[in-house]
């Protein structure tokens, strides 16, 4: 397990550490809203060198990021108006798993029967206005 405190103005830094910190590409990202899971992922994106900018998928379920040259690069899933697994599956969630690919998921304990096991569990905790912790939990 890993702490990392930051501020929110620090988290193309913080990108950094966790992508060094992972032995996988399917995080599960975790916090209550306004945590900056969103901000984190954009963060994610951009040191991984993906070129798009964006919002949270949260009305469309899914955004799909590209590196310069075209190729993809991830996807950003966020499950909070997720009702039933059942959407998730509609959806081809396990298509979406299968690629060799970055997946990013917010709200992912909405799903909890349908993460993979090579999944990795971020937690993110609100400190202060623009202070943050992140624990990145051992899978």
């Amino acid at each position: 397990m890993t702490n990392i405190f930051y501020s929110i103005k620090e988290s193309d830094s913080v990108a950094n550490k966790i992508i060094s910190n992972l032995d996988t590409k399917v995080l599960a990202i975790k916090g209550e809203m306004g945590a900056g899971k969103t901000t984190l992922i954009m963060a994610l994106v951009s040191e991984l060198g993906g070129i798009d900018t964006g919002s949270s998928p949260t009305f469309g379920l899914v955004n799909e990021y590209h590196k310069a040259d075209g190729e993809l690069l991830g996807y950003h899933f966020d499950f909070y108006r997720i009702e039933d697994l059942a959407e998730v599956l509609d959806l081809g969630f396990e298509d979406y798993l299968a690629q060799d690919c970055w997946i990013f998921m917010e709200w992912p304990e909405k799903i909890t029967p349908l993460l993979p096991e090579d999944c990795q569990e971020l937690q993110l905790q609100i400190l202060g206005p623009e202070e943050r912790s992140l624990e990145i939990k051992t899978p």
